[in-house]
């Protein structure tokens, strides 16, 4: 999947740079840059930091539309 893509996304619907939100988060912005272009995956701590930080779900943070047909 490309989360990279997501990430982008996300960073970019809010307006910040790569290097603020590598502050908010506690990375830095090398980081964030080989996630959105997918060379590197953010952990799961890195992930549920930037969900936090956007205050979305991490499905949202990954584009993942999940529906549970049970």
């Amino acid at each position: 999947m490309n989360y990279g893509k997501e990430l982008k996304a996300h960073r970019e619907s809010k307006n910040i740079s790569q290097s603020e939100l590598a502050k908010k988060i506690g990375v830095n912005q090398a980081t964030i840059s080989l996630w959105e272009d997918n060379k590197r995956t953010p952990t799961i701590d890195n992930c549920v930091a930037m969900a936090d930080f956007y205050e979305i779900t991490l499905d949202e943070l990954i584009g993942r539309d999940f529906k549970k047909n049970w």
